[in-house]
């Protein structure tokens, strides 16, 4: 659902994107680009930070988009008419999701010499998540995810189907990660164009997610952890099935509020946009709005995941969705069920019901 406040936030470019295969500087240094993506939200943004690392002079590239053909080919109209003739000497990546990290092996194999690697920066988290989605099925598809979705009220058939042959989900979209990778961590500070940048550790949406706070210029690249418009995905899966991601999440972007009010937010989705601290209280308001929602409706009766789509969800949810749907659904329950407030029972068709405790 669209931020229905989104009025309270700024946004410094206007409607103003950077055409494709081209960059906008929307900070001294720091250049913004986008590329495609396959799904209803068809976008990601990414970074380049002009940079220096051991006496060379290029670029730092935040987040990589996914593999494919058009992003590649995206990635070499920048190479060719954004880089001032300059090398990427490094990759960051701030979390383990395909959009994110789906080409970090292409392009740091595309940039790395003998005498000079372009290394891949990561939480330690994520680059095992990644290592493993990219090699198995855990989490994203398969005949785990169909059970997994099936304990939890999904019965269609046709759907399940459709969830058992995305095994290959993941892998489709990064087929490989770079089997060497230097750490980013929380409270870490790194240098990047002649700037201190520091590493906020963020949970609940992906094992361990890293946005990157520079106070000298006074942005924040968010990744996915604060987006304007929509609310952050953030779900349960099959590998951790008791999980309680929601209260994890919750508190990650309340330590942001922290950061300077007048912060400049570059997000992973949607437009650069000033009211960091508006926006972390609209998605503490946000979800326990939601949490309340669900709550009442348990009161009313037991609710497996499935059956509580629809007080979260108000509209038709294709396969992609309703996959991120039914996650975030158990996470609300989770939520309220780990929190003593809601009891869990599987009942005699093998389904997980939640009701009042």
């Amino acid at each position: 659902m669209a931020n229905p406040q989104e009025h309270e936030l700024t946004y410094v470019l206007g409607d103003t994107l950077p055409a494709a295969g081209h960059t906008l500087e929307i900070a001294p240094g720091v250049r913004w680009l986008r590329m495609g993506l396959p799904f209803a939200l068809d976008h990601i943004n990414l970074w380049l930070v002009r940079d220096e690392v051991e006496g060379r002079q290029g670029w730092t590239i935040v987040d990589c988009g996914i593999a494919n053909d058009a992003t590649r080919a995206a990635w070499e109209r920048i190479f060719a008419e954004e880089l001032d003739g300059l090398p990427v000497l490094r990759v960051l990546v701030t979390h383990m999701h395909p959009d994110h990290i789906g080409l970090a092996s292409w392009l740091t194999e595309r940039w790395s010499t003998p005498e000079w690697p372009c290394r891949l920066w990561i939480s330690l988290s994520d680059w095992n998540a990644a290592r493993m989605a990219s090699i198995s099925t855990t989490g994203f598809g398969g005949e785990a995810a169909a059970a997994f979705f099936g304990s939890h009220g999904v019965t269609d058939p046709a759907a399940l189907d459709k969830v058992r042959q995305r095994g290959n989900y993941y892998s489709s979209m990064v087929p490989a990660v770079p089997q060497q990778f230097r750490r980013m961590m929380e409270g870490q500070r790194l240098t990047m164009g002649g700037h201190v940048w520091t590493c906020h550790a963020g949970f609940g949406h992906a094992p361990e997610h890293i946005s990157l706070h520079c106070e000298a210029l006074g942005v924040l690249i968010s990744g996915d952890m604060v987006l304007p418009r929509i609310s952050t995905n953030i779900s349960v899966i099959d590998i951790e099935p008791e999980a309680d991601p929601l209260p994890l999440y919750l508190a990650s972007v309340e330590r942001m509020r922290r950061l300077p009010a007048d912060t400049l937010v570059l997000p992973s989705h949607g437009k650069p946009f000033r009211g960091l601290h508006p926006r972390i209280q609209q998605l503490q308001d946000h979800h326990t709005d939601r949490l309340a929602d669900v709550m009442a409706a348990c009161a009313v009766r037991p609710h497996s995941a499935f059956e509580i789509l629809p007080v979260l969800f108000k509209r038709e949810l294709d396969l992609h969705q309703l996959t991120f749907a039914m996650g975030e659904a158990i996470a609300h329950l989770h939520a309220l069920w780990l929190d003593g407030d809601l009891q869990r029972v599987r009942q005699a068709d093998g389904v997980w019901r939640f009701a009042a405790a």
